[in-house]
């Protein structure tokens, strides 16, 4: 009975993920084909670059790039953004800088402006946390390119470029603030010989700091002296800063260059996204494949020592330790499939625990086909959060089921439970954060209107989807027993100091955890130094060896405890794998405190708050994993074995 559970189980999870990806597939394609539709320009095109947000990996607040007094247009335009868009802070704009294709310009004058004390002290915040301006031309982010140093191949390509610097002039021991008044842009281009078109496929800067001179009074024909495209003269060094101050004067110019590539436009995104060293992840992989090994290992000793013991009968004797192992967990039959305590709480977080796995695992394929590229900003945030809506009845169903196995009735009240609890955790510490950061006046503060969107998606579309799969799930039979339950409990012996159950919760993280704690450091690193990951194909392998992970060393565990005559697996297993949550909060404090350098008490409090969101949804997920490994297991041996 055990194996059907099982197939039936493994069954309607393949087709769960069918009908999702089905469901899906129109938005993914929705989501990716903006940044995938080619452009083509001609000799004299204009070429409208737009403004993003400004960053900082000190402060992790981003700000609208108008929030500071650059040169505005006559009208700001905003350009149109997705869900995912709005909660990373983004905000695309128009700007002053247009180029025309293939016809390079020296020493465009942008605007000129006088600084005053409040303008000066809002660039001087700002460079002081090292904040860097994004730029975007054809949906290319603007990059500073990096020379390496060490060994030769292409430069390191950081994204946008700082505000200012901080320096001394020589011979003086008082610390300035300048400005990057002067950008040098390279636009790289890719030419069809056939039709002369050409594709944009690289947008480089190098910024400058420097202070412009000229003759007389300032107007718009005022020819400069430092920067003079009739003299050939340009800005190549910034021997000359601009200093900011109050009642200085400041002229932003810019120069562009056009050159040919051989890149193709299929590969713009290749320098981007390329990896400095790849060794690393397949290290992590053949790490995490041991632990697997050596999990499956023990699973394939116990399943057959339990389940096939008829081989047994071709030897003479068996030891007195095996038999008093098989015994041990033979004696707790009666009590093995006791509903816990707190059962309704374990079918809420089990129903979570399934949303959370269809959402992850459909991201994965997704994501790891390409149709999430990074050339779509909020993509990804976009597509997980409507895949986390449509989950919901996936999640409805599991808790529901389970629920009845409980022999439970009130399959509403467990519905409304699922739908709520986590979501309702999370939204609240959202809105907390939300308030810290509307008080540090950040574009990274969710609009009134789209958290109006979010309570939406939430009530309108998850909320019902929970019910309907509450409603099919309750009407499902119930999963039978394999094994009758006795109305008295038996008495739980005293168990050794390694069976403990806080022990052997806390031993039981450890391996989950190690097999994907490498590959944490490059998402961590991604998401709070402001780079891109795009190495999903590593990532889905991590995470198929972390459900393995998960189920075996839960498996084993649980095993061990049944052979203890303990017979309270039900949250135990959810714990045990679980509990490798928690070390993934302990390693992003340790990450916070050696590779951050965050010194803000609000971004300190966002860093945390949204680890800590990481970290239970972690829990969610590993627990759900490790309840139905052991689910499916003990279901198999107490049905594959005769109970005298």
């Amino acid at each position: 009975m055990g194996g059907t559970v099982g197939s039936q189980a493994m069954r309607t999870f393949f087709i769960f993920t069918i009908i999702c990806i089905l469901l899906c597939s129109h938005n993914a394609f929705c989501f990716y084909l903006p940044g995938v539709a080619p452009e083509d320009f001609r000799k004299g095109d204009p070429l409208n670059v737009k403004v993003n947000k400004l960053t900082s990996i000190k402060t992790q607040l981003p700000y609208s790039y108008y929030s500071l007094p650059f040169c505005r247009p006559d009208t700001i335009v905003d350009s149109r953004e997705n869900l995912g868009e709005v909660l990373r802070g983004d905000r695309i704009e128009n700007s002053h800088y247009v180029f025309k294709m293939r016809e390079p310009q020296m020493c465009n004058v942008v605007c000129q402006l006088t600084l005053d004390a409040k303008t000066a002290k809002e660039f001087k915040d700002k460079i002081e946390d090292e904040y860097r301006v994004n730029m975007i031309l054809d949906n290319l982010p603007l990059v500073v390119p990096i020379p390496r140093t060490e060994r030769e191949g292409p430069p390191v390509y950081q994204l946008g470029f700082h505000v200012g610097l901080k320096g001394q002039y020589s011979g003086s021991k008082d610390e300035k603030y300048f400005l990057h008044n002067h950008l040098s842009f390279t636009v790289k281009y890719h030419k069809d010989q056939q039709t002369e078109a050409a594709r944009i496929v690289g947008f480089e800067v190098v910024p400058f700091s420097v202070k412009h001179e000229y003759e007389g009074q300032w107007s718009e024909d005022t020819r400069l002296l430092t920067c003079d495209p009739h003299a050939k003269r340009t800005v190549s060094s910034s021997n000359s800063p601009q200093e900011v101050e109050d009642k200085q004067e400041v002229i932003f110019t810019y120069d562009v260059a056009f050159q040919e590539s051989e890149v193709k436009w299929a590969s713009r995104w290749d320098t981007y996204l390329l990896m400095s060293d790849d060794q690393i992840h397949w290290f992590s992989i053949v790490n995490s494949l041991m632990i697997v090994l050596f999990l499956s290992g023990m699973v394939a000793m116990i399943m057959l020592r339990t389940l096939f013991r008829d081989i047994s009968k071709y030897n003479e004797l068996e030891t007195q330790e095996e038999a008093q192992e098989e015994t041990g967990w033979k004696l707790v039959h009666a009590d093995v499939f006791r509903p816990p305590n707190n059962s309704d709480l374990l079918c809420v977080y089990v129903g979570t625990g399934v949303q959370f796995l269809g959402l992850v695992l459909v991201t994965m394929i997704f994501a790891a086909l390409g149709f999430l590229s990074p050339s779509n900003r909020g993509g990804l945030m976009t597509a997980m959060l409507l895949l986390w809506v449509l989950m919901g009845v996936f999640a409805g169903y599991a808790s529901a089921r389970l629920y009845k196995t409980f022999k439970g009735t009130e399959w509403k009240k467990i519905a409304l439970r699922t739908a709520f609890l986590f979501p309702a955790t999370v939204f609240s510490v959202f809105f907390v954060l939300n308030a810290l950061i509307w008080g540090q006046k950040s574009s990274g503060a969710v609009p009134f209107g789209t958290m109006f969107a979010l309570v939406f998606l939430w009530f309108g579309i998850s909320v019902p989807l929970v019910f309907v799969g509450s409603y099919i799930g309750f009407r499902k039979p119930a999963i039978e027993d394999p094994v009758k339950t006795n109305k008295i409990p038996r008495q739980i012996p005293e168990q050794a100091w390694y069976m403990n159950p806080v022990f052997s919760i806390l031993i039981g993280g450890i391996l989950p955890f190690g097999a994907v704690f490498i590959e944490l450091f490059f998402i961590l690193t991604s998401i709070w130094l402001n780079q891109f990951y795009y190495i999903f194909g590593f990532l889905f392998i991590v995470l198929i060896i972390l459900i393995i992970t998960c189920a075996e060393i839960s498996i084993v565990l649980c095993y061990f405890q049944l052979c203890s005559e303990d017979y309270l697996w039900w949250w135990r297993s959810y714990l045990t794998s679980g509990s490798s949550a928690l070390y993934l909060f302990l390693y992003a404090t340790f990450y916070f405190f050696t590779k951050l350098d965050i010194t803000k008490p609000v971004s300190g409090v966002l860093y945390f708050a949204y680890m800590l969101i990481a970290s239970y949804a972690f829990f969610v997920l590993t627990g759900t994993i490790g309840f139905y490994a052991c689910f499916w297991f003990t279901r198999m041996i107490y049905s594959s074995v005769k109970i005298d």
